[in-house]
């Protein structure tokens, strides 16, 4: 066992909300240490709907600051990240014997305007009848309304996050649990253990809770003995499809239960329809969507689509645990999705913050807020710096087609798609990925849907990535591209080179 010293900062866990923190934290100064027991963005962060959006069904709940907050943010990440995140049309049909009209025009204009709207295009009134949507939906839809909101790469977001805060001095630590808190005066003492199996110890003026599904779990290690029951899981489940439709748009589909499903673009070949809102309780590892899940959301989507669907037709599921804050809510859907910090820090002895829910969009002010939190007791500067600070890549002149373009001129010996999918991918940091490659043939070994050597080695040595899952459906989303062959092809690849690197 090895002692690493001490550090300003112990962050406990890799979804956005721990690497959004990572990253605030060690750009004020701070030293930092973020570790998370599997991969960046394992759970919940990568099986989220992929929007950043301000969340129209919260305007139901009241939710206003929440969704006043989301709006404004989702125009800022669209700012710094616009590689990874980028504008989306939503066409919500009106079906009679639901939420009449005049209710989702009305609230459709509140979500226009509440945050401050200054890029995206407002909310416009759609005939159903016509093209793109006439075959599509069912011959009862004829009137629509479509407004705006961002699709995001969310395990990139995360990744992302990540990248920057090594860069500004962090420590990142995945596949390192935190099996042992202990606070002694005004310090954590933590034992972390490594995937081998090894053990070191390491010691934080102040300990930052993210650990999403498991934040009552690293309480119960903090502070044994007490009781830790803050959290409602509710799990939510999504189905990929081959493409239901042509276009760009997206629909978002009322349910009888007052409940939503959105039908998105995804991948360029399919149709990503979700989600669910299920009570789950047991392990949140390893969790996939279940039977019934499956046929809920089918028999919603066929409720409008013209062609019906089946569980059977999908090539592809995921699902995750949300982590809410329990309200004592009676439904489900109507726990709120804001975020709630629980700070325990008694007079002179160390502080831990716990976080309980949140949303992808507001990851950036989480973070703002809960190290302001933390700057009242000393830990961290008061210095916000994130709001107009590009994340890594998302330094692009111009639009994104435009950079494309260039980018497209300077490499025309990569295929038009794989560019395209590099620059959504990298962004400004495209180049560095081709490094001095001028061929197709010097980017080494083609694993098959345009993933190389090259790219393989750069995600293993700047984005964490170290297994087939890693690179295939986090860091992106070649899995559904690529042969059940190719994708072990890779593998082998991945386990001789760890063999190699292990001599």
């Amino acid at each position: 066992m090895t002692d690493a010293g001490t550090y300003d900062l112990l962050i406990i866990g890799g979804g956005i909300n721990g690497a959004g923190i990572a990253r605030d934290a060690a750009g004020r100064g701070a030293r930092v240490l973020l570790c998370e027991k599997d991969d960046l963005a394992s759970h919940t962060s990568s099986a989220s709907t992929k929007l950043v959006h301000g969340g129209l069904r919260y305007l139901e709940h009241y939710e206003f600051r929440l969704v006043r907050e989301s709006l404004i943010e989702r125009e800022r990440l669209l700012g710094m990240a616009p590689h990874i995140i980028w504008p989306l049309r939503f066409v919500l049909p009106h079906d009679r014997g639901l939420r009449p009209a005049w209710l989702l025009r009305l609230g459709l204009f509140m979500y226009d305007y509440i945050g401050g709207r200054k890029i995206l295009p407002p909310t416009k009134t759609v005939d159903l009848r016509a093209a793109p949507h006439r075959d599509v939906l069912k011959t009862r839809l004829v009137k629509g309304f479509e407004y705006s909101d961002c699709w995001v790469e969310d395990s990139r977001l995360v990744v992302l996050n990540a990248i920057d805060a090594r860069t500004r001095g962090a420590d990142i630590r995945t596949r390192t649990e935190c099996t042992g808190l202990r606070r002694e005066g005004d310090v954590w003492h933590a034992e972390l253990r490594h995937m081998n199996g090894s053990t070191e110890r390491v010691a934080a003026r102040a300990v930052v809770n993210a650990a999403g599904p498991w934040v009552d779990a690293v309480l119960g290690t903090a502070r044994p003995g007490d009781a830790h029951e803050n959290l409602r899981l509710v799990k939510g489940s999504h189905l990929v499809f081959p493409k239901l439709y042509d276009g760009d748009h997206c629909y978002i589909f009322q349910n009888k239960d007052d409940r939503i499903v959105f039908a998105i673009p995804y991948e360029g070949q399919f149709t990503l329809v979700g989600t669910t809102d299920q009570a789950f309780q047991g392990n949140p590892n390893g969790i996939d969507i279940s039977a019934e899940e499956s046929a809920y959301i089918c028999a919603a989507i066929n409720e409008y689509l013209a062609s019906d669907v089946t569980p059977e037709d999908a090539v592809w599921s995921y699902a995750g645990v949300r982590p809410l804050y329990d309200d004592q809510s009676a439904d489900n859907s109507t726990v709120t999705r804001d975020y709630v910090f629980a700070l325990d820090a008694p007079e002179g002895a160390a502080p831990i913050l716990s976080i309980f829910g949140g949303k992808i969009t507001t990851y950036r002010k989480l973070a703002e807020h809960a190290l302001h939190k933390l700057s009242k007791l000393g830990v961290v500067s008061e210095t916000a710096w994130t709001g107009g600070a590009a994340l890594p890549g998302g330094d692009i002149t111009g639009s994104f087609e435009t950079f494309l373009g260039g980018m497209q001129q300077n490499y025309a010996w990569c295929p038009a798609e794989t560019m395209r999918r590099w620059c959504r991918a990298y962004g400004s940091l495209t180049p560095s990925l081709i490094g001095e490659a001028d061929s197709w043939a010097a980017m080494g070994q083609d694993f098959g849907a345009g993933l190389t050597e090259r790219e393989v080695r750069f995600l293993i040595d700047l984005e964490f990535a170290s297994n087939t899952d890693d690179i295939l459906w986090r860091r992106s989303k070649l899995g559904l591209h690529m042969t059940e062959g190719q994708r072990a092809a890779l593998d082998g690849w991945l386990t001789c080179e760890h063999v190699a690197a292990s001599a």
